[in-house]
């Protein structure tokens, strides 16, 4: 596998027909993360194991998702949507993700997620979303800065 990274403004691309997949316990620390994952963020998966997901969470993303995250999960037992992820080296990767409670004798034990490539034409429609969504929210928007 090859990855394009880099660190701020350089994305990790996820290659078409790879699964990033882990398990958190219900407070949202990481219980389980595949190879994969590890790869395009940039950590190792013993890094991973025990923190929390947030560790992942890119400043670009807008609060409400999270908190709608939360509820979906809650109220639906599932929730799914287009999330920009933070490496370890604060580059950046987009990715399609589809949460959902694992029960064990009908007694929710964990969350498992499972995310996917998306395409430029979404990333660049969802980065747009999001930013105004931060700005209607009074949250700070991403500045770039050019030398």
């Amino acid at each position: 596998m090859e990855f394009l990274s880099g660190n701020f403004l350089c994305e990790t691309i996820v290659p078409k027909g790879e699964l990033i997949v882990s398990r958190t316990d219900l407070k949202g620390n990481i219980t389980y993360a595949n190879e994969t994952f590890a790869l395009i963020s940039g950590y190792e998966v013993d890094e991973l194991i025990g923190r929390s997901h947030n560790i992942v969470r890119h400043p670009d993303m807008p609060k409400v998702i999270f908190k709608e995250l939360w509820e979906d999960l809650k109220s639906k037992g599932s929730w799914s949507g287009i999330v920009k992820n933070l490496r370890k080296d604060e580059g950046f990767y987009w990715v399609f993700a589809e949460i959902s409670g694992v029960f064990k004798d009908g007694k929710l034990v964990e969350y498992k997620s499972v995310r996917t490539p998306i395409s430029f034409d979404e990333k660049l429609k969802y980065q747009l979303l999001y930013d105004e969504l931060k700005k209607q929210n009074n949250e700070p928007i991403r500045k770039v800065v050019y030398q």
